[in-house]
């Protein structure tokens, strides 16, 4: 029975010590501050975080571009987004230089209305100082013009302003005379006004 019981201790103190022993390193990383399982899971975390940060910054980035994008001249110039307004624009400059550019010898009064109506600034400026020769012209030759917008481009255009290149074909008849075609180049800028757009100045190319 002693030695049983002395074998019994013997087992319990060697097991006691292999407890211990098992124990201490767990004990040790406990004094060093380590914690491998709770590190493990803070990878995670620190990971998700540099990730938000990354994205926000992407974010950032690309609203930026977009504003600057936004805020060229290529993207506030309406020619290019809006192609009712470009539409209009080109009918109303069109309507008004073959209006302003046409006149028969009985009719250059309604024709000097015209201008008064569709012209401004410049353009009216620079058209009411030659329209008193082209007057006694057309009297004096029985001459008669005709003016047709054949193709219009808007060049640039905002919400009152437009800047257009216009290709003109101009018919001159003389009494007696067969009539004669004759090309014409003109830089136009034109600005809204009431409702509709005004010429404003024209410069011949």
């Amino acid at each position: 029975m002693n030695e049983r019981g002395g074998t019994m201790a013997v087992s319990t103190d060697v097991d006691a010590e292999a407890v211990e022993n098992t124990a201490e390193p767990g004990a040790a990383a406990d004094e060093d501050g380590t914690d491998p399982p709770e590190s493990g899971r803070r990878w995670p975390r620190i990971v998700a975080a540099v990730l938000v940060v990354a994205l926000l910054a992407a974010g950032g980035g690309l609203f930026a571009a977009g504003r600057q994008m936004r805020d060229t001249p290529a993207a506030s110039n309406r020619a290019l987004t809006d192609s009712a307004a470009t539409t209009r624009v080109v009918g109303d400059v069109g309507n008004a230089l073959g209006k302003v550019f046409s006149y028969s010898p009985q009719a250059t009064g309604v024709t000097k209305e015209s201008a008064k109506q569709l012209l401004a600034g410049k353009a009216l400026q620079q058209y009411a100082a030659l329209f008193g020769q082209v007057e006694k012209q057309a009297a004096d030759q029985k001459l008669t013009l005709t003016t047709h917008v054949v193709r219009a481009g808007v060049t640039r255009l905002t919400e009152d302003s437009a800047h257009l290149l216009v290709f003109l074909d101009q018919v001159y008849e003389r009494e007696g005379r067969p009539a004669t075609t004759a090309a014409a180049q003109l830089s136009v800028t034109a600005e809204l006004r009431d409702g509709h757009w005004t010429v404003v100045e024209i410069t011949s190319r």
